[in-house]
């Protein structure tokens, strides 16, 4: 049975994507390092929507993660028709304000195990002339992001691999698709600090239900890359017609309303 595997699908917009997925008949592999949330998750959403939801506890911040997870799959006999990348870290602040490893195992999670994954995921697919690979980068993806740096690099990384994936791909029945949301309104970016979340002037934060949406319908329509939200379409669209110094100085002015 073909199943949609789903990385960070514990909460945010890994959860809404498993919502989505298991509402539109996909059965799931839903993987992250909460167990107990997964396991919660997989059996709502099993009895609502009559699909094979499989829990599977996964750490990706570990460098092996992403090929122990790829060998459970294949032990259980689990054939991944759609990969979902959408584990991702968050680091906030200038870069010494959080330590070496804490940049480090979000280049792991949003970099190397994406990367490993849509590598070791993608062989089977082309094999079987059939599949899809959604990466969820962000808006962050098209320009520097001061005090986001690390994650702005990491997910400017990930559309950019897609990209070339998806040229690679043209004409094997495989797809690739970048999803690029702006601020959503998750765990991510609500603080527990008592600042208020993260925004963009005049842009309103989606909420993670509405990316979802909007990300499974580009996947399955094979899309290239989409952006969540008119408003997010329309700063990316400007972004592009910036001459570099511009942006810079844009961003450093937007960077210090976080």
């Amino acid at each position: 049975m073909a199943h949609t595997l789903i990385t960070g699908a514990s909460g945010g917009i890994g959860e809404q994507l498993a919502r989505v997925f298991a509402k539109n008949g996909h059965s799931l592999v839903l993987a992250a390092r909460n167990i107990n949330k997964l396991q919660a998750l997989a059996g709502e959403l099993s009895s609502a929507h009559g699909v094979d939801c499989i829990a599977i506890a996964s750490d990706l911040t570990s460098p092996n993660a992403a090929e122990a997870l790829f060998n459970e799959t294949r032990a259980r006999g689990v054939d991944v028709d759609i990969l979902i990348n959408n584990a991702g870290l968050l680091c906030e602040g200038p870069l010494q304000a959080n330590d070496l490893q804490t940049h480090m195992n979000l280049i792991q999670v949003n970099v190397s195990a994406c990367t490993a994954l849509a590598w070791l995921y993608l062989q089977p697919m082309l094999e079987a002339k059939r599949g899809r690979i959604l990466n969820v980068a962000s808006t962050s993806s098209f320009q520097p992001v001061p005090f986001l740096s690390t994650y702005a690099a990491s997910k400017a990384y990930l559309l950019s691999f897609s990209e070339a994936l998806w040229i690679e791909t043209r004409g094997t029945g495989v797809t690739v698709t970048a999803l690029c949301p702006g601020f959503t309104n998750t765990d991510m970016i609500n603080r527990d600090d008592g600042r208020k979340p993260m925004t963009l002037p005049f842009v309103r934060n989606m909420e993670a239900h509405e990316v979802a949406e909007e990300g499974y319908a580009a996947c399955m329509a094979g899309k290239a890359m989409h952006i969540n939200g008119r408003m997010n379409q329309a700063v990316v669209e400007a972004t592009r017609f910036q001459p570099r110094p511009m942006r810079r100085f844009l961003s450093g002015l937007i960077a210090k309303g976080f």
